[in-house]
Protein backbone atom coordinates (compact mmCIF):
# COMPACT_ATOMS: atom_id res chain seq x y z
CA UNK A 1 0.00 0.00 0.00
CA UNK A 2 1.74 3.71 -0.82
CA UNK A 3 2.11 6.43 1.27
CA UNK A 4 -0.90 8.38 -0.34
CA UNK A 5 -3.73 5.29 0.83
CA UNK A 6 -2.03 4.83 3.87
CA UNK A 7 -2.18 8.16 5.25
CA UNK A 8 -5.77 8.90 3.57
CA UNK A 9 -7.28 5.49 5.59
CA UNK A 10 -5.89 6.04 9.20
CA UNK A 11 -6.77 9.78 9.02
CA UNK A 12 -9.87 9.30 7.53
CA UNK A 13 -10.88 6.17 9.80
CA UNK A 14 -9.18 7.89 12.97
CA UNK A 15 -10.17 11.62 12.58
CA UNK A 16 -14.03 11.95 12.95
CA UNK A 17 -14.20 10.19 15.81
CA UNK A 18 -11.95 12.69 17.97
CA UNK A 19 -15.09 15.22 16.54
CA UNK A 20 -17.30 17.27 19.08
CA UNK A 21 -20.15 19.17 17.51
CA UNK A 22 -20.22 22.02 20.00
CA UNK A 23 -16.29 22.52 19.07
CA UNK A 24 -17.54 22.09 15.19
CA UNK A 25 -20.14 24.59 15.34
CA UNK A 26 -17.82 27.14 16.95
CA UNK A 27 -14.90 26.54 14.24
CA UNK A 28 -17.39 26.71 11.61
CA UNK A 29 -18.73 30.00 12.89
CA UNK A 30 -15.18 31.84 13.62
CA UNK A 31 -14.08 30.60 10.62
CA UNK A 32 -16.66 32.49 8.72
CA UNK A 33 -18.21 29.08 7.28
CA UNK A 34 -15.80 28.58 5.02
CA UNK A 35 -16.35 24.94 5.53
CA UNK A 36 -17.46 22.43 7.76
CA UNK A 37 -15.55 21.67 10.62
CA UNK A 38 -15.21 17.93 12.60
CA UNK A 39 -15.03 19.64 15.93
CA UNK A 40 -11.18 18.27 16.42
CA UNK A 41 -9.14 20.32 18.78
CA UNK A 42 -5.58 21.66 17.42
CA UNK A 43 -3.41 18.85 19.88
CA UNK A 44 -5.45 16.05 19.26
CA UNK A 45 -5.58 16.07 14.94
CA UNK A 46 -1.65 16.88 15.90
CA UNK A 47 -1.23 13.98 17.81
CA UNK A 48 -2.79 11.69 15.35
CA UNK A 49 -1.35 13.27 12.39
CA UNK A 50 2.39 12.69 14.32
CA UNK A 51 1.10 9.17 15.09
CA UNK A 52 0.05 8.33 11.64
CA UNK A 53 3.23 9.22 10.12
CA UNK A 54 5.31 7.55 12.31
CA UNK A 55 4.52 4.20 10.61
CA UNK A 56 4.62 5.30 7.51
CA UNK A 57 8.10 5.03 5.55
CA UNK A 58 9.03 8.97 4.44
CA UNK A 59 7.67 10.09 1.29
CA UNK A 60 9.22 11.36 -1.51
CA UNK A 61 8.15 14.89 -2.79
CA UNK A 62 5.85 13.81 -4.80
CA UNK A 63 4.07 11.62 -2.74
CA UNK A 64 3.78 14.24 0.65
CA UNK A 65 2.33 16.81 -2.27
CA UNK A 66 -0.03 14.80 -3.59
CA UNK A 67 -1.27 13.06 -0.27
CA UNK A 68 -1.60 16.80 0.79
CA UNK A 69 -3.77 17.89 -2.24
CA UNK A 70 -5.80 14.76 -1.84
CA UNK A 71 -7.04 16.17 1.64
CA UNK A 72 -7.59 19.28 0.42
CA UNK A 73 -10.10 17.44 -1.77
CA UNK A 74 -12.04 16.25 1.82
CA UNK A 75 -15.04 18.00 2.99
CA UNK A 76 -14.28 19.08 6.55
CA UNK A 77 -11.68 21.77 7.44
CA UNK A 78 -9.47 19.11 9.52
CA UNK A 79 -8.32 17.17 6.90
CA UNK A 80 -6.60 20.81 5.21
CA UNK A 81 -4.98 20.77 8.95
CA UNK A 82 -3.56 17.34 8.85
CA UNK A 83 -2.14 18.46 5.27
CA UNK A 84 0.12 21.23 6.67
CA UNK A 85 0.43 19.45 9.30
CA UNK A 86 1.93 16.19 7.28
CA UNK A 87 3.90 18.55 5.20
CA UNK A 88 5.51 20.10 8.43
CA UNK A 89 6.79 16.63 9.92
CA UNK A 90 8.01 15.28 6.40
CA UNK A 91 9.48 18.50 5.38
CA UNK A 92 12.88 17.55 4.71
CA UNK A 93 11.50 15.49 2.11
CA UNK A 94 10.49 18.24 0.35
CA UNK A 95 12.21 19.08 -3.58
CA UNK A 96 13.16 22.25 -5.00
CA UNK A 97 10.05 22.18 -7.47
CA UNK A 98 7.62 21.42 -4.18
CA UNK A 99 6.58 24.87 -3.93
CA UNK A 100 5.86 25.31 -7.32
CA UNK A 101 4.32 21.53 -8.01
CA UNK A 102 2.27 21.81 -4.89
CA UNK A 103 1.69 24.22 -2.56
CA UNK A 104 1.04 26.91 -5.31
CA UNK A 105 -1.70 24.69 -5.70
CA UNK A 106 -3.07 24.50 -2.23
CA UNK A 107 -2.33 27.95 -1.40
CA UNK A 108 -4.93 28.78 -4.60
CA UNK A 109 -7.74 26.33 -3.24
CA UNK A 110 -9.75 26.35 -0.70
CA UNK A 111 -8.22 29.12 0.00
CA UNK A 112 -8.50 31.15 3.75
CA UNK A 113 -5.74 32.87 6.12
CA UNK A 114 -6.34 29.70 8.31
CA UNK A 115 -4.32 27.04 5.73
CA UNK A 116 -2.79 30.14 3.65
CA UNK A 117 -0.79 31.14 6.54
CA UNK A 118 0.06 27.75 7.89
CA UNK A 119 1.60 26.39 4.33
CA UNK A 120 3.39 29.68 4.84
CA UNK A 121 4.99 28.39 8.31
CA UNK A 122 4.97 24.68 7.37
CA UNK A 123 6.54 25.11 3.67
CA UNK A 124 6.71 28.20 2.29
CA UNK A 125 9.10 30.53 4.48
CA UNK A 126 11.28 26.82 5.07
CA UNK A 127 12.02 26.03 1.97
CA UNK A 128 12.22 29.40 0.08
CA UNK A 129 15.68 29.41 2.67
CA UNK A 130 16.40 25.84 1.28
CA UNK A 131 15.75 26.38 -1.59
CA UNK A 132 15.98 30.06 -3.04
CA UNK A 133 12.88 30.79 -4.83
CA UNK A 134 13.00 34.24 -5.59
CA UNK A 135 11.76 33.96 -9.28
CA UNK A 136 8.74 31.59 -7.93
CA UNK A 137 8.31 34.35 -4.92
CA UNK A 138 8.69 37.06 -7.56
CA UNK A 139 5.44 35.50 -9.17
CA UNK A 140 3.37 35.13 -6.44
CA UNK A 141 3.77 39.15 -5.84
CA UNK A 142 2.65 40.30 -9.39
CA UNK A 143 0.03 36.99 -9.18
CA UNK A 144 -3.53 38.26 -9.85
CA UNK A 145 -4.45 35.54 -6.71
CA UNK A 146 -4.69 37.76 -3.34
CA UNK A 147 -3.70 34.78 -1.64
CA UNK A 148 -0.43 34.20 -3.47
CA UNK A 149 0.51 38.04 -2.70
CA UNK A 150 0.26 37.45 0.63
CA UNK A 151 2.05 34.36 0.81
CA UNK A 152 4.75 36.04 -1.01
CA UNK A 153 4.74 39.36 1.45
CA UNK A 154 4.95 37.10 4.35
CA UNK A 155 7.41 34.55 3.35
CA UNK A 156 10.14 36.01 4.95
CA UNK A 157 8.87 36.41 8.76
CA UNK A 158 10.60 35.48 11.22
CA UNK A 159 14.28 35.68 9.75
CA UNK A 160 14.97 38.30 11.51
CA UNK A 161 18.77 39.67 10.32
CA UNK A 162 18.38 37.17 7.55
CA UNK A 163 15.80 39.50 6.04
CA UNK A 164 16.55 40.61 2.55
CA UNK A 165 15.04 43.88 3.65
CA UNK A 166 15.03 45.45 0.37
CA UNK A 167 12.93 42.31 -1.44
CA UNK A 168 10.33 42.73 2.03
CA UNK A 169 10.14 46.64 1.33
CA UNK A 170 9.43 46.44 -2.64
CA UNK A 171 6.67 43.65 -2.18
CA UNK A 172 5.36 45.81 0.64
CA UNK A 173 5.51 48.62 -1.81
CA UNK A 174 3.74 46.98 -4.60
CA UNK A 175 1.08 46.40 -2.58
CA UNK A 176 0.71 49.58 -0.54
CA UNK A 177 -2.32 50.69 -2.42
CA UNK A 178 -4.49 47.81 -1.93
CA UNK A 179 -6.96 48.05 0.95
CA UNK A 180 -8.45 44.38 0.54
CA UNK A 181 -7.63 43.49 4.84
CA UNK A 182 -6.02 40.44 4.16
CA UNK A 183 -2.93 41.96 2.04
CA UNK A 184 -3.14 44.87 4.67
CA UNK A 185 -2.88 42.40 7.46
CA UNK A 186 -0.05 40.74 5.65
CA UNK A 187 1.97 44.35 4.76
CA UNK A 188 1.34 45.27 7.96
CA UNK A 189 2.74 42.35 9.61
CA UNK A 190 6.11 41.83 7.48
CA UNK A 191 6.53 45.24 8.51
CA UNK A 192 6.44 44.29 12.18
CA UNK A 193 8.81 41.47 12.02
CA UNK A 194 11.01 43.82 10.50
CA UNK A 195 10.49 46.78 12.93
CA UNK A 196 11.93 44.44 15.78
CA UNK A 197 15.55 44.90 14.15
CA UNK A 198 15.33 47.36 11.76
CA UNK A 199 13.42 50.26 12.53
CA UNK A 200 14.51 53.26 10.70
CA UNK A 201 13.39 51.31 7.86
CA UNK A 202 10.00 50.53 9.05
CA UNK A 203 9.58 54.47 9.75
CA UNK A 204 10.71 55.18 6.25
CA UNK A 205 8.68 52.95 4.90
CA UNK A 206 5.52 54.43 6.55
CA UNK A 207 6.28 58.47 5.92
CA UNK A 208 6.91 57.28 2.13
CA UNK A 209 3.40 55.62 2.40
CA UNK A 210 1.27 58.22 4.20
CA UNK A 211 -1.93 56.35 2.34
CA UNK A 212 -0.75 52.75 3.72
CA UNK A 213 -4.36 51.31 4.71
CA UNK A 214 -4.62 51.95 8.48
CA UNK A 215 -4.93 48.02 9.22
CA UNK A 216 -1.11 48.08 7.58
CA UNK A 217 -0.36 50.60 9.71
CA UNK A 218 -1.79 49.41 13.04
CA UNK A 219 0.02 46.38 12.75
CA UNK A 220 3.45 47.75 11.83
CA UNK A 221 3.20 49.90 15.01
CA UNK A 222 2.19 47.63 17.04
CA UNK A 223 5.15 47.06 19.29
CA UNK A 224 6.76 50.53 18.96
Amino acid sequence: MGFQKSFLDAIQSELPSLGDKKTAYGAQAYMKDISQFLGVKTPQRRALVKAIAKELPEPTSDELGKTARALWQLDRREYQYAGYDLIAIFQDCADKNFLKDHVEYLITHKSWWDTVDSLGSAAVSPLTIRFPSLSLMNKWNKSENMWLNRAAIQHQRGRKYDTDVELLLRYCDDHSHDDRFFIAKAIGWALRDLAHFDRPAVSKFLKEHPDLDRVAVREALKHA
